[in-house]
């Protein structure tokens, strides 16, 4: 995907087509509908209704292959009585306080929380715009909102009165929302808790139109890798770049806080370029210990009185008085989270006003955060376009938002001269990413 936006469309939301009929939840929970042209940046919807019977559901939690994007839209579709053919997925904007996981109190995805802490803000939005829908008709028709029937995106009544939503859209936007709205009884699903329902993101991933981080590309974009550390906590000592400026394609060499960033026009330049960069490491307060070492640590550890979690009976006891006895010990080496897509983002950005990054987002917030105090932007300058993420695992979800954070050093580093792609390779991140810990466990088992 190449993207075609000029550097200064950073916080311009998307325009909607025709009559639009958009429900969703303000700052503190408050119910919003508005029917007008509205950014998505100063609104939180998470359902639109447009006048061509499209019904865009607005995602919070991103999609790295778990099912958000049908999960959350199902809901939706459900108390609106939508017809599923015609429900469109876009991933929400970065914005903490309308899109927030209530279990968080900021924006992201993770701990199988996304239905979870969704499901009755979904289930409202969807009532609250169908109950728009049946009063608008009601009004125009004559009749009795409780006699009109809701099927499929058609609103019908017994005289034979019928209207699609696209075309009740207008007239529903003058409608005043009612803060309270019956919802389903969950006898009454047609979708929930079925399996009726082909995912949202099926055909695009099987046909290859699927959008994921890996797939953008901004005008003028450098591609950057970085020469990290081999070991944590390493730093640069010194490097030659000479070779690396030899390199067909590569633009530029810049030392970061975390490396050194190669910047060229392809992925295979930057690589190329890194490889053969001349470095030589300062390892003097980097983790040398191998992993036998640090083994050794945990049982050194675990030999001694630590925490107690819980205690029941006589322990002591009952081991004494024991028939069988066995110990167990149990190593747990470190484990990457290993993606199938490895980490990668686009950032633009404009010194002083903004910037704009392109990722399979899982912790908006936590990203802002991170790229706000490297940049030394707002954290309303910054915005977020969430695409498709090929995995993650919490990978994607870190507290110093780690592979974004260098993009954003990267293309600090060249004053925002050119947006920057930067791309770590399937054995950076096997070497250098966010572990599960290394545990040691010992379990003394007595029997009677």
């Amino acid at each position: 995907m190449t993207v075609k936006t000029s550097r200064r469309h950073f916080l311009q939301g998307s325009a909607a087509v025709g009559a639009t009929l958009v429900v969703g939840f303000g700052l503190g929970g408050a119910l919003e509908v508005r029917a007008t042209e509205v950014s998505e940046k100063s609104f939180n919807a998470f359902i639109k209704i447009r006048s061509d019977n499209k019904i865009i559901a607005i995602v919070k939690h991103f999609e790295m292959g778990q099912g958000t994007t049908t999960g959350l839209p199902t809901i939706l579709a459900e108390e609106l009585d939508a017809d599923w053919d015609n429900m469109i997925v876009e991933f929400a904007p970065a914005d903490r306080e309308r899109y927030a996981n209530l279990f968080w109190k900021s924006q992201g995805t993770g701990g199988s929380s996304s239905i979870a802490n969704s499901f009755m803000q979904y289930r409202k939005a969807g009532a609250v715009a169908r109950d728009m829908l049946v009063r608008a008709a009601a009004a125009e028709w004559n009749v009795a909102a409780s006699e009109i029937k809701t099927r499929k995106g058609i609103l019908s009544h017994a005289s034979g009165k019928s209207s699609s939503y696209g075309d009740m859209v207008a007239a529903a936007a003058k409608i005043t929302p009612n803060e309270d709205v019956a919802l389903k009884k969950p006898e009454d699903f047609n979708l929930i808790g079925t399996d009726k329902l082909p995912r949202k993101d099926s055909e695009a991933k099987i046909n290859g139109s699927a959008i994921f981080a890996m797939d953008v590309k901004v005008p003028g974009m450098l591609y950057v890798v970085v020469a990290r550390p081999p070991r944590f906590g390493g730093k640069v000592k010194s490097y030659d770049d000479t070779a690396t400026r030899a390199v067909r394609g590569v633009v530029d060499v810049r030392q970061i806080p975390r490396g050194i960033a190669v910047y060229a026009k392809s992925t295979w330049a930057a690589i190329k370029g890194r490889e053969a960069l001349a470095m030589e490491w300062d390892f003097s307060a980097a983790e040398n210990k191998s992993s036998a070492e640090m083994f050794a640590d945990y049982r050194d550890a675990m030999s001694k009185p630590g925490n107690i979690a819980k205690e029941i009976g006589d322990v002591d006891k009952a081991g004494k008085n024991a028939t069988k006895k066995t110990s167990l010990e149990f190593t747990f080496p470190f484990l990457a989270h290993a993606p199938m897509e490895p980490q990668n983002c686009v950032i633009r950005f404009e010194e002083g006003k903004g910037a704009e990054i392109w990722d399979g987002c899982q912790a908006p917030s936590m990203t802002q955060d991170v790229v706000a105090k490297i940049l030394d932007l707002k954290i309303d300058d910054i915005k977020i376009n969430t695409v498709y993420a090929g995995g993650s695992f919490g990978r994607r979800a870190t507290f110093t938002a780690d592979y974004v954070g260098e993009a954003a050093m990267a293309v600090l580093a060249i004053k925002g001269l050119y947006p920057v792609k930067l791309v770590w390779t399937r054995e950076d991140d096997l070497k250098g990413g966010y572990y599960r810990p290394m545990h040691v466990e010992k379990v003394d088992v007595a029997l009677d």
